[in-house]
């Protein structure tokens, strides 16, 4: 049996036109997600999580330029053919994006639109294809799924669209399910049982996953690994049950520090000095150097490269260290 990952993201970096020059927005990217795993990705709005999440689909924006490499199933996706690169996006990834109303068009039905893959991508007759997504739909928990078939989107709640997103991207029958933030939106409760319908699917048919987040707690509740970014890159990559308290990237111990938690009331709140970077604003050294307790000179004139730490990476050229205890070792 094979161990290459199904998606691998090798020294990922893309540049894209800005004020008519090319800008580098993602520095450097390092993923691995094997064959039925789930994956957070995670960082603060304008970090690069989602244009890295694109890069899988080969969905970047137009004039963009792509460094390193995407390899899904060993398959390189930037080098992809169009008409490849079309079938790749029909049947083998699929994503729920953050805005469901963004993504389904108005003017159609929710049946025309869950089951239009089916029909031109895969020659499912129309019939067969209603039937399965019906199915579907009663499988991520809407009620009377035939009458949604008939309904416009303007006419569902944001809940309901967005298990409509999910049910559209497990109709294509995936192997790896990229999730675009897809509770943002949404109320508290209806966010839990969005994620419980994600991962009762992903574990029913065995699929991978790419869940790109701003909530660390989520991400490490809901995934087997977490990699964290910051200023279009990924400056550390953890086992989830290593990230509370384990975790060696100063910046990555900062935003713990800086959120509250229901195990430790009554603990004071560190807010992270400064303010976060976008990729194309990154100085020559770590982007996270002027935010840094533990910088010194080597961190604002060498950008650290990802290095190993007990059994994930950092980019941090002083990491906080493990003690005894968090390693599990006595002296």
């Amino acid at each position: 049996m094979s161990t290459e990952p199904l998606l691998r993201i090798d020294a990922l970096g893309i540049d894209l036109p800005l004020d008519g020059e090319l800008r580098t927005v993602v520095h450097r990217v390092d993923l691995g997600i094997p064959e039925g795993a789930a994956v957070a990705l995670v960082g603060e709005s304008g970090s690069g999580k989602s244009l890295t999440a694109r890069s899988v689909l080969g969905l970047l924006p137009p004039g963009a330029r792509v460094h390193g490499e995407v390899l899904f199933a060993g398959e390189s996706v930037p080098r992809m053919r169009p008409e490849r690169l079309r079938a790749f996006r029909a049947t083998d990834v699929a994503m729920v994006f953050q805005d469901p109303r963004a993504h389904i068009n108005p003017a159609r039905g929710i049946g025309d639109f869950l089951i239009e893959g089916l029909t031109t991508a895969r020659g499912v007759p129309a019939a067969e294809a209603s039937r399965k997504v019906t199915a579907i739909l009663r499988e991520v928990g809407i009620p009377d799924a035939e009458r949604r078939m008939r309904q416009r989107p303007h006419e569902l709640s944001g809940g309901l669209l967005q298990r409509v997103m999910i049910a559209a991207a497990l109709a294509a029958e995936p192997r790896l399910l990229l999730a675009d933030e897809p509770t943002t939106a949404l109320d508290v409760t209806t966010q839990e049982e969005v994620m419980a319908i994600i991962g009762e699917a992903r574990a029913a048919r065995g699929l991978a996953l790419l869940f790109i987040t701003h909530d660390l707690e989520l991400a490490a509740a809901v995934c087997d690994r977490v990699a964290v970014m910051y200023a279009g890159t990924t400056v550390e990559e953890l086992p989830a049950d290593r990230l509370r308290g384990r975790a060696s990237h100063p910046y990555t111990r900062a935003l713990l520090a800086s959120r509250p938690s229901v195990s430790d009331i009554g603990a004071q709140l560190r807010s992270i000095p400064g303010r976060p970077l976008s990729g194309f604003e990154v100085p020559g050294g770590c982007a996270f150097g002027d935010r840094c307790p533990r910088a010194r000179d080597l961190c604002r004139t060498d950008r650290p490269e990802p290095a190993s730490v007990e059994d994930g990476t950092a980019a941090c050229h002083f990491p906080h260290p493990l003690t005894l205890e968090e390693t599990g070792r006595h002296a």
